[in-house]
């Protein structure tokens, strides 16, 4: 089953890092990166390719490490939990590489994280998710590798919304697609806006998507070096 969460303190955000650290092959990757995300923000960590983007993510969810820091959800200390553990907290992780697996259906795919942390409405999800994109239901029994990049990347989307009810991590959803899907996955997180979701997107660019965020982070060389109010479009603080 998945795991009880008792509600946050009073005031505690849904997630809080602080000093976060990262080495891999004892190269320092990631520079003691702190920040804070409220309930319902939608918030973009912006960087070129190399900056640690993905590095955050990945050590976000437990897949990466860490060699100091922190990471707090929802007020609880889950620095040390393993992977499956942050997702049962209803923690929903978009890779920028998809990782779907090639020989399950679409909906099999989108599924997964729900039968693996032992959620009980996943079919109920599931509906709700092709409700939101129609697209991805017209292909759902057909495997996920005859699928088209852009295709797959919605797949990943939509495994993300399967459990990611309380935080969204999205890396790089805008990229390495085509113009008109780019325009359609705006859409489709502008409506995760509308709901209220809190959502962290890594992204290369605000090029597009500035009017999507509540504010935003400059990442460069593994440290995050400005912050912005999207609404106000003054330093945040």
């Amino acid at each position: 089953m998945s795991a009880a969460m008792p509600a946050p303190p009073a005031g505690a955000p849904v997630l809080a890092v602080e000093g976060l650290t990262v080495a891999i092959q004892k190269v320092t990757i990631l520079h003691g990166i702190s920040l804070s995300i409220e309930a319902g923000e939608m918030v973009a960590l912006i960087g070129h390719n190399g900056a640690g983007k993905t590095t955050f993510l990945r050590a976000l969810m437990g897949i990466q490490p860490l060699a100091a820091g922190r990471i707090d959800f929802a007020g609880a200390r889950i620095s040390d939990q393993p992977l499956h553990r942050r997702a049962a907290l209803r923690i929903g992780y978009m890779p920028e590489d998809r990782r779907l697996i090639p020989t399950l259906s679409v909906a099999e795919n989108i599924l997964l994280p729900g039968w693996t942390t032992g959620i009980a409405d996943a079919a109920e999800r599931l509906e709700g998710i092709y409700a939101m994109i129609p697209e991805i239901a017209k292909v759902a029994s057909r495997p996920a590798l005859s699928l088209s990049g852009g295709q797959q990347k919605l797949v990943a989307l939509a495994r993300a919304l399967m459990i990611g009810d309380r935080l969204l991590l999205l890396d790089e959803p805008f990229e390495g697609v085509a113009p008109a899907l780019v325009e359609r996955f705006q859409e489709i997180v502008a409506g995760l806006r509308s709901e209220a979701r809190t959502v962290l997107i890594c992204d290369s660019s605000l090029d597009r998507e500035r009017s999507l965020y509540s504010r935003w982070m400059t990442i460069e060389r593994g440290a995050v070096v400005t912050g912005m109010d999207g609404r106000e479009g003054q330093p945040a603080a």
